[in-house]
C-alpha cells in the first residue's frame, strides 16, 4: 500500500509561482510513475504532469514551460513548480502513484492517490 500526502497549497497571485510537494510511504517509489492532477469545484479533475520512472520521462499537459514536475527518489517525494501562475491555475492538487513506472505515464490510469493538500491553491 502507498500513501501520498500532499502539502505547500495556499493563497497565489496571478504572476507568481507556487511549488507542491507530495511525500509518499509504504513502498520504495523508485519503479513508480509519479503524477499531479488538478480539479475545480463542479469541472472534472484534469492530468497536470507525471514522470516515469525513467530519466527524462517527464510530461505536461501544457507544455509551454511553465509547469516542472520533479522526484527524489531518496526522498520518496515528487515536486510540482508552476511558475507564471493564470487565472484558471488555482485548483485542488492531487498527487498520484503507479507501479507501472516504465509505461507511458499520460496514459495509466493511476492507483494511489492523495487527498490533496489540507489548504488548497487560490487566488
Amino acid at each position: 500500500q502507498v500513501q501520498l500526502v500532499e502539502s505547500g497549497g495556499g493563497l497565489v497571485q496571478p504572476g507568481g509561482s507556487l511549488r507542491l510537494s507530495c511525500a509518499a510511504s509504504g513502498r520504495d517509489l523508485d519503479y513508480y510513475a509519479m503524477a499531479w492532477f488538478r480539479q475545480v469545484p463542479g469541472k472534472e479533475r484534469e492530468w497536470v504532469s507525471c514522470i516515469g520512472s525513467s530519466e527524462g520521462s517527464a510530461n505536461y499537459a501544457d507544455p509551454g514551460g511553465r509547469f516542472t514536475i520533479s522526484r527524489d527518489n531518496v526522498k520518496n517525494t515528487v515536486t510540482l513548480q508552476v511558475n507564471s501562475l493564470k487565472p484558471e491555475d488555482p485548483a485542488l492538487y492531487y498527487c498520484a502513484a503507479d507501479r507501472r513506472g516504465g509505461s507511458y505515464c499520460p496514459m495509466i490510469e493511476y492507483q494511489y492517490w492523495g487527498q490533496g493538500p489540507q489548504v488548497p491553491v487560490s487566488s
